[in-house]
């Protein structure tokens, strides 16, 4: 198995998965976190929040290592969503098998979530 360290591209940002932006509305969701919320806590505008939940941006090292802080989360653990492989052999297949199952549980937790909120409101 080859594996290459995330490195930026030509614009600071980081090449990866479009998991990634999945992973940071789940994250900020979790929370229970608006963007407005979010972005005034990072000092990033709220456009550019939207964008990197969009999939339309991709997040710098600094952005990732201010979601990190904030929500006190290993850089690591959000690294896992924006890491590219060389090769796609078994082991780069196995390893976004394994990632897109974790965003669909979280995606499904969230969904369960906010639909239990919301029985208990009405």
């Amino acid at each position: 198995m080859t594996s290459q360290a995330l490195t930026p591209n030509n614009a600071g940002s980081f090449s990866g998965s479009k998991m990634n932006n999945r992973a940071l509305k789940l994250v900020r969701q979790y929370h229970r976190m608006s963007q407005v919320g979010l972005a005034e806590k990072l000092e990033l505008s709220k456009s550019f929040i939207s964008e990197l939940e969009a999939g339309n941006r991709r997040p710098s090292i600094d952005v990732l290592e201010k979601y990190a802080e904030h929500f006190k989360l290993p850089l690591s653990s959000l690294m896992l969503f924006s890491e590219q492989l060389d090769s796609k052999d078994w082991h780069a297949r196995s390893r976004d098998f394994v990632a897109a199952k974790v965003m669909n549980m979280l995606e499904w937790l969230e969904e369960t979530s906010a639909e239990e909120a919301s029985e208990k409101r009405a």
